[in-house]
């Protein structure tokens, strides 16, 4: 299809020296040389776009004069689609470990080398699978104190034990997180658990379905469950669970053996403007951003110089920090990946039954 180019209208010699001893086209023109560059961003929009306008977006705009825009929710979809059409709603998102496997393998990110982000502006183990690491959350267990005042679960094995620890349950539908508990229950050391071992995994699930009343899908609903009583035990999201102690709601967060899932910046491939992607990638995860950023949303940042600007109070609840950190294990989207589309429709087809 013949592209249709727009032309001015043509302005004679005599009416421009006209309006220039008047001024009239000065400011215009300046405008329009100095107009700001724009960049696109994927977000999760509510309270996630809110801190990260206020310390990262209009930060990065004030120092580069880059304006960013941004569309949300994050869409793995919509970035599978710019790919395949070229046509660009965004240049920057962040995914999780498993959109991450799945993005990276299907060629829809950009590919990171050290024209792009500098290796000296990074650290050890930033760059997974193309991406950025910038900060994380964990899958943690969650207990009531004033249902269970003796003490609750320590780890998946304490969780699954309905004996010991009595009282109904609550797990997200999210296979990758999910297995990843029913197989520390059975006994799988956190340093051999990728790839799942599927048949344990969902054997070990088989135990515990009947006492897991609900199967929650979203972060409002994990809170309200144990805010109402409906459940006693959950492994929900850190930052969730924090939100409700900071409220003084009777609530104890358990890191051991909590499960971390990584979100990452990356840049969409054929992105036409991926230079200033990676700029504000690059600004995006500077330790004292990050370490900001992360705070505010009850993250871990991934880079360990963001620490240097965080009090100890607040570094011990973030699932990343010195203290819960080796506690914990890290999806591996390399690992899970030829897995994922497997285990997803497994364990729909277990919970249905």
């Amino acid at each position: 299809m013949a592209r249709t180019v727009l032309t001015p209208p043509r302005t004679t010699r005599r009416a421009l020296l006209s309006m220039l001893g008047s001024g009239i086209v000065a400011m215009p023109f300046i405008r329009k040389a100095r107009a700001a560059e724009t960049l696109y961003i994927n977000t999760w929009g509510g309270p996630w776009e809110e801190a990260a306008r206020a310390i990262l977006f209009n930060p990065f705009t004030a120092e580069t004069g880059i304006e960013i825009r941004t569309i949300a929710p994050v869409s793995f979809a919509k970035l599978a689609a710019q790919t395949r059409t070229g046509i660009y709603e965004f240049d920057v998102t962040t995914l999780g470990v498993a959109e991450l496997g799945r993005a990276n393998h299907a060629k829809l990110i950009d590919t990171y080398d050290e024209s792009k982000i500098p290796a000296s502006s990074l650290w050890p183990g930033a760059v997974t699978l193309n991406g950025i690491n910038s900060h994380a959350f964990a899958n943690i267990i969650a207990y009531r104190r004033d249902k269970i005042p003796n003490g609750g679960p320590r780890n998946w094995a304490d969780f699954w034990d309905t004996t010991k620890f009595p009282g109904s349950r609550s797990l997200q539908n999210y296979p990758a997180r999910v297995l990843a508990f029913a197989l520390m229950a059975d006994g799988v050391e956190p340093a051999k658990l990728f790839p799942y071992d599927l048949d344990r995994a969902f054997k070990s699930l088989d135990r515990i379905k009947k006492d897991v009343r609900v199967w929650w899908s979203q972060s409002p609903q994990s809170q309200q469950l144990l805010r109402d009583g409906e459940v006693e035990l959950i492994g929900m999201w850190n930052t969730s669970a924090q939100t409700m102690v900071d409220q003084k709601q009777p609530i104890e967060l358990v890191f051991d053996q909590a499960v971390i899932d990584v979100a990452t910046w990356v840049v969409a491939r054929g992105s036409p403007r991926a230079k200033n992607a990676w700029r504000f990638i690059e600004f995006a995860v500077g330790p004292e951003r990050l370490a900001q950023f992360a705070q505010k949303n009850n993250y871990g940042p991934m880079n360990p110089a963001s620490f240097k600007y965080l009090s100890p109070e607040v570094i011990s609840h973030m699932p990343t920090s010195p203290e819960n950190l080796p506690k914990s294990v890290i999806l591996d989207a390399e690992k899970l990946l030829p897995q994922l589309d497997t285990m997803a429709k497994r364990f729909e087809q277990w919970l249905s039954t």
